[in-house]
């Protein structure tokens, strides 16, 4: 193997780590408590080590929450093929959980802290796409069970439909 592809398999390594101790670190402490030295020291590399892999902790924030929103949608894509827009909103319902319980460090990373990541240019460009946002896959399945005729009569309101089943869904989770 080329040096070449060592020292970048190394490289993805470290940052993994980066990574993975950024958001345990942040799930625990919540982001402001966190500081790239911290970070650095639990994974016993020098503080500058962290510069070489990211710009600062926006970006490491950043990269964290776009990653694990990509699993999440990964994981509840799938359910896209169920025809049946209920039963897609119920079993989206279910992944929601079982993600939040497979996850917990980056389900609360995600939806338990404030985080810069709500106005980064990446995660702006995939909101109202169903195959990039959740919410946008929700209130897809809710827009066609409301015109099914599937929801109670009051449920006409999509938004709402998609609101309401969130924050069911986030209680439980």
């Amino acid at each position: 193997m080329p040096s070449s592809d060592r020292r970048a398999r190394e490289r993805q390594q470290v940052r993994e780590r980066i990574l993975a101790a950024a958001r345990r670190l942040f799930a625990q402490h919540g982001f402001e408590a966190v500081t790239l030295r911290k970070i650095a020291a639990a994974i016993d590399y020098a503080p500058g080590a962290i510069y070489l892999h990211f710009k600062d902790k926006e970006e490491l924030i950043r990269t964290l929450c776009l990653a694990d929103f990509d699993d999440l949608t990964r994981a509840v894509a799938p359910l896209g093929r169920i025809a049946d827009p209920v039963e897609r909103i119920r079993r989206i319902g279910r992944a929601y959980v079982a993600f939040a319980l497979k996850h917990p460090h980056s389900y609360r990373l995600l939806f338990l802290q404030r985080s810069p990541y709500e106005h980064d240019e990446r995660a702006l460009e995939r909101r109202g796409d169903p195959r990039r946002d959740g919410h946008a896959f929700l209130k897809l399945a809710a827009e066609e069970a409301i015109e099914q005729s599937r929801l109670r009569e009051g449920y006409r309101d999509a938004e709402l439909v998609t609101e309401t089943f969130w924050a069911a869904v986030h209680g439980v989770a």
